[in-house]
């Protein structure tokens, strides 16, 4: 693994929210544009597989949090998702979860003060 990739077993466990966030800032988005915009936000340190990140498209339409549509491109079918009402909420509720939590673990890494003990 490369250096600056991020390890994924921290994606994994992010997945969902991460896609959630980025479908209810950009409205719809196909497989590749979601790859591509979390690698060009990220500076390359979080990459997401399509083998990651279709899966987790498709429970979150199983969910009902998501619904597709298929577009016909230059001669080929491609597939959007967008958010349904209940999926924006989720992202909303998700993403604040996350925030608290990162805020959390770093409160947990960060060294403790000499002036505590």
């Amino acid at each position: 693994m490369e250096n600056n990739t991020t390890s994924n077993e921290f994606v994994r466990g992010t997945l969902k929210t991460i896609v959630l966030t980025l479908l209810a800032e950009k409205d719809r988005m196909y497989g590749y544009e979601i790859t591509q915009e979390v690698k060009d936000r990220t500076s390359g340190a979080i990459s997401l597989t399509f083998g990651a990140l279709y899966p987790v498209l498709h429970k979150l339409e199983q969910e009902g949090l998501l619904i597709t549509e298929s577009v016909e491109v230059d001669g080929r079918l491609r597939k959007y998702y967008s958010l349904t009402s209940n999926g924006n909420e989720t992202a909303r509720t998700k993403t604040t979860d996350l925030e608290r939590f990162i805020e959390a673990v770093k409160l947990l890494l960060a060294p403790r003060s000499l002036a505590t003990e």
